[in-house]
Formats: C-alpha cells, structure tokens, sequence
C-alpha cells in the first residue's frame, strides 16, 4: 500500500479530468469517379446526302438534234437518261423500272424537291420538262448527288455530274 499511496493523487487528479470526446465518425469513402464515355448521337435516319451513290457513271452523246446523257454501270443495264429534244425544247428523264406504271416520282436536290407524274414507257417510266426548267439546274448544281425515288424505280442516288448540266445547255440553245 505504501507504494499505492504516493500514486492516490494522480489517481485523484486523472479523476478531475473530463473524459476525452468520442473519436469524430468518419465520413462514408466516395467512390472514384469514372469518367462517362460520350457517345455521339447516331446518324439520322433517311438522310439521303448520306446515303451511298447508285453505282454507276454517267455517259454523255451528242445527237442531230439533241445530246443524251444516261447513267448505269459500265457493261450494265441503264438506269437513267435524260435526252434533250433540241426542236421541242424539251429534256425527257428516263428511269428504268421493273414495274412500269403510271405513278409519281420524287426528286430531290441539296436545293429542292419535287414530285412529278410519270408515265409508262419501254423498259421504265418518263417524265418531260421544258427546258427552261430549273428543277434541271437543281438537279445539276445539287451538293454531290441527288436522290430520284418512287413509281418502281425504287431509290437511286445519282451523282451531279456536269452531263446533267451540258444535256439541259444543249436544249436551251
């Protein structure tokens, strides 16, 4: 007890102290951020100016009283020709179809669209436009291609080649 006794007052004086405070809780750990991939929006849907080109080229002749230009695959069938009528002043879209039938067409061009009455001809469809019509110069000057879909022609997409413009020229003389 003797050896106790020395040690009573810092057993009184630890008594006098208040007790320590409860150790702050710890917050919940936040996870790691991961970062979120950006995924771009998918392309519209039916936009023609995405859409592949009929394959193809497209072939110019002068004619006696007129040119012609037509479009397919080289040693293929043709798909389209467009024949200027220089006596009449008229330029005459032939399309090839499987069907052919009285119908409608529509055309369309970065700057216009239209859609037409066709009638049945050997082998396709036609249309006749004078040739001052600007729907040609559209068709011409359109941004790479334009689209021809309808009347059992199905779609095709058809590059804006200079054989469009130069045909419509030859008519307008």
């Amino acid at each position: 007890m003797r050896i106790l006794l020395p040690l009573a007052p810092l057993v009184l004086l630890a008594a006098c102290v208040p007790p320590a405070a409860p150790p702050a809780a710890m917050p919940d750990p936040v996870p790691p951020v991961r970062p979120v991939a950006v995924v771009a929006p998918p392309p519209a849907v039916g936009d023609w100016r995405d859409d592949a080109v009929t394959p193809g080229d497209w072939q110019y002749r002068g004619l006696g009283n007129g040119s012609v230009a037509t479009y397919g695959a080289r040693g293929g069938a043709t798909l389209a020709t467009l024949r200027c009528d220089a006596g009449a002043g008229q330029v005459t879209l032939m399309l090839a179809s499987s069907r052919p039938a009285p119908g409608t067409i529509t055309i369309r061009t970065s700057s216009t669209q239209r859609s037409m009455a066709v009638r049945p001809v050997a082998g396709g469809v036609a249309l006749m436009l004078p040739a001052g019509d600007r729907l040609l110069d559209a068709i011409g000057f359109s941004r790479g291609r334009f689209v021809i879909e309808g009347a059992g022609v199905g779609r095709l997409v058809l590059p804006a080649w200079a054989e469009i413009l130069r045909v419509t020229e030859d008519c307008r003389r």
